[in-house]
Parts: C-alpha cells; sequence; structure tokens
C-alpha cells in the first residue's frame, strides 16, 4: 500500500506552521498540535522519525530549519513515505536554486502550493520529476542570493518519461567516439580455520557501466551464468558449449533492464543512462575461487616469547598479480619487541591494532612469500587469562581476475544509426571480509 497521506505540515524549529496541506478529511486541522506537545516540546525529538498519538501516525524528518511532517490515520508505507519527502525536497531545491530553507518556503508559498497538489493526489504520491512539472509549472522560485544558476541542460521529450519508456535517457546525444566501459567488481568474504579448511565464503558482485553513446542505443549482455546458457542452448536448439557456468544469486537490476526480455530469454537487454551506473548485482555461494591461501603458525613459547610464521599463497594465474595486498597479524596486547624476516614485503608492529602488519605492493601469482617474526611480551603477574587470538585479516586487489568465475561471453551495441562503437571489459576482486583463523 503507498503512503495514502492524510495531511503534510512544514514547520520551523520552534514549532510554527510555514505550510501545510489536507489531502484528506479523516485527520483534523489541528493534528499538528499533537505533534508539537508530544514530540517536539520533548526530549523524544530525533530519537524516531515514526511517532503514533492516539490513533494517528507521524513521520517526519529535518531538512536544515524545518521540520517535514506526514501524518497518516491508516497502515502506510514508511519507506514509501521518507522516499517522497527527500524526492520532494530535491523537487523544490530545483526550483528554489538549491536551497531549501525557512526563508525559501517564505518566499514561494504559491509556488509549494502549486507542487504540493500536483506531487500528491488524495494522499498518494504521483510524479516528483523535476524535469516533467516543470513543462507545466513554468513559475520560477524565488532564488537565494547564494544559490547556483538554473541550468541550460536540454528538455527530455516529456512524453517518454511520463509513460516510463525510457526515464532515464533523454534524448539527442551525439558523442564523436562511442564507448562503453564495463567493470566487473567482487568483494570475497572468507572465514577459514588455521588447517586451511573454508568454514564460510561468498562473494557480492556489481557491473559498474560507463556509456559515452550517442542516440537510443539497444545493449544485450551476454554472460557465463548456468540459466542464461542453458536458456540460449534451447532458444538455438543446440547443445551448449563446454566450459564454466555460474549459479548467480540475489540479482537485481538497474531499471533499465528489460525484465520481460530476461525472464523469458535470459539475456540481459537495455537502453543505457548516458554516463555512470550501476547495471547489476549479484551473491555467489557456491564454486568460489579463492585468490590466496593463508596457513598460519603461532607458538606461544611461555609467557613472554611468541613465534609467529605466516605463509600466503597466491592462487590465481602467474601472469597476474595483486596490488596493495596487506595482511594483519594479530598479537597480544603486551607485547614489548617485535623482529621480522620477510621474503617480499615489509612488516612492522602496529600497537594501535595490536598487530604484524605485512604488506606486499605487487604480488605476482602462483608465488608462496613467508612472514617470519619473534614477539617478545612483556610478562604480567594481572594477565591471567589465556590470549584469545583474533582472526588474521587480508586486503588486496586482484586486477582481471573474479572469485566466482563470471565472464563477460558478449556486449552487444545497436543503434539505428549503424556506429561503430569501442568496449572495454575489466575485472577486480577485492577482499570483503577475509577472515583467517589462527
Amino acid at each position: 500500500m503507498p503512503v495514502a497521506a492524510s495531511a503534510i505540515y512544514f514547520l520551523n524549529l520552534r514549532g510554527d506552521v510555514l505550510i501545510n496541506r489536507l489531502y484528506r478529511d479523516d485527520v483534523g486541522g489541528n493534528m499538528v498540535d499533537a505533534f508539537r506537545t508530544h514530540i517536539m516540546q520533548t526530549k523524544e525529538l530525533g530519537t524516531c522519525p515514526v511517532r503514533q498519538i492516539g490513533g494517528c501516525s507521524f513521520f517526519y524528518m529535518r531538512i536544515s530549519n524545518v521540520y517535514i511532517v506526514i501524518v497518516v490515520s491508516s497502515n502506510a508505507n514508511v519507506a514509501c513515505a521518507f522516499k517522497f519527502v527527500v524526492e520532494a525536497v530535491a523537487l523544490f531545491k530545483s526550483y528554489f536554486g538549491g536551497a531549501f530553507d525557512e526563508d525559501a518556503i517564505r518566499n514561494n508559498f504559491v509556488l509549494i502550493y502549486e507542487l504540493l497538489d500536483e506531487i500528491m493526489d488524495f494522499g498518494y504520491p504521483q510524479n516528483l520529476s523535476a524535469e516533467i512539472l516543470k513543462l507545466y509549472i513554468t513559475q520560477e522560485g524565488v532564488r537565494s542570493p547564494f544559490s547556483s544558476k538554473p541550468s541550460d541542460k536540454p528538455v527530455p521529450n516529456a512524453t517518454l518519461q511520463v509513460t516510463g519508456a525510457v526515464g532515464w535517457r533523454r534524448e539527442g546525444l551525439v558523442y564523436k567516439k562511442n564507448e562503453v566501459f564495463l567493470d566487473i567488481v567482487e568483494s570475497v568474504n572468507l572465514l577459514m580455520s588455521s588447517k586451511g579448511s573454508v568454514l564460510r565464503c561468498d562473494v557480492t558482485g556489481k557491473i559498474l557501466m560507463k556509456c559515452f553513446l550517442s542516440g537510443m542505443p539497444d545493449l544485450k549482455l551476454g554472460l557465463n551464468d548456468k540459466i542464461g546458457l542453458e536458456k540460449e542452448s534451447q532458444l538455438k536448439s543446440r547443445p551448449a558449449k563446454s566450459g564454466k557456468t555460474i549459479e548467480l544469486d540475489d540479482v537485481t537490476f538497474h531499471q533499465c533492464v528489460n525484465l520481460t526480455r530476461f525472464n523469458s530469454e535470459k539475456t540481459v537487454s537495455f537502453v543505457p543512462p548516458d554516463g555512470e551506473f550501476e547495471l547489476m548485482k549479484y551473491r555467489i555461494t557456491e564454486g568460489v575461487n579463492l585468490p590466496f591461501k593463508v596457513l598460519p603458525t603461532i607458538k606461544e613459547l611461555g609467557r613472554t616469547r611468541m613465534e609467529v610464521n605466516v605463509k600466503v599463497k597466491s592462487v590465481f594465474g602467474a601472469k597476474m598479480f595483486a596490488l596493495g595486498v596487506v595482511v594483519k597479524i594479530p598479537v597480544p596486547k603486551q607485547t614489548a619487541k617485535t623482529s621480522f624476516t620477510v621474503t617480499s614485503g615489509r612488516a612492522k608492529y602496529n600497537a594501535a591494532i595490536d598487530s604484524l602488519v605485512w604488506k606486499i605492493r605487487k604480488f605476482p601469482g602462483q608465488t608462496e612469500p613467508t612472514l617470519s617474526a619473534e614477539v617478545e611480551l612483556i610478562s604480567t603477574m594481572t594477565e591471567k587469562k589465556s590470549w584469545t587470538r583474533p582472526p588474521i585479516q587480508m586486503e588486496f586487489q586482484v586486477p582481471m581476475f573474479t572469485a566466482s568465475g563470471l565472464r563477460v561471453r558478449f556486449l552487444k551495441v545497436w543503434e539505428k544509426s549503424g556506429y561503430n562503437t569501442v568496449e572495454w571489459v575489466r575485472y577486480i576482486t577485492k577482499a570483503g571480509s577475509y577472515e583467517i583463523r589462527c
């Protein structure tokens, strides 16, 4: 159910009503007095943005020196209500030159009333697109002397945006060089035992795109996901090609993706927005290719000495390399002195985080650098509890490698003018929560 707001109020910090609009007759005009008495004049203001007084609910948000309060008398969608407030404020700022405060409201009473009638009807949100509304409500707001100048951006086709055909892209775009940049960025989350067995592992990924294309292009993206390849083989009436396929979980798409075509053909087809955007997000829980294996050995020699040996093996190809590798090995708080021997990179003791920090700027594939350290501890009589070993943590970035095995099979661009495009594809795998028990 949408918001179904009964009324909306704009109050200053003293609780005075600057402007209000009643959309339904199921609440009285004195509801703002209940908000002032039970919320603004108590210490509960700011603790929770949703309050229920009597039979009504109050959703409120502070923007600059103004409180925007939505009153509902029925069970409403809270997230939708706050989304409406955020979009409405952005709309007002576009009319007022970027400013939204008490002075801007006082200077634009007539314009605000006109906008409130357009963006909400009988308590239900309507079109809040500033580009569309400015085609019909042409009155300019009173701008603050510190506000930005209005942009000279071309006005989009209103019919397309109102019908929802391609509301994220305007017509008439022209580029001398038509290019598409596609990045597959993945984060590996791992919890591994000290013996090398995987306790928990998953990959969260996203496909980022940056498009500089003329006209209204239609793009088609093919991945090596299992469902997509099986559907393609069915449509072409031939067996699927051999090779690694992956199963994507929890997939979410940008609004530009044609979901009807995806459900029927399992291909990602879309008319892209101009510039940079996030095409899709996904998660992988099976068949994860770990970029690193860590084998730690920590020996406590009495109460005053420790020996630490850590071997890190890069599992990816020998022609690849990782950048910015950081291994954080925890040590007890009473560490007094450390000495290191490393076969690659540099290491030091960081007392602020009670860890030995081993950094390798460039880590080649199929190599096994090691760290050996001797740790001297301060013996204290008060330290009776045994040291609980926190996990080793890793940070890294591996270009041209995906832990999920996801690959782009093709990226096709079609536009009625038939221009040539240049496509760039890049893969990056980063450490999310990469931990190894020791």
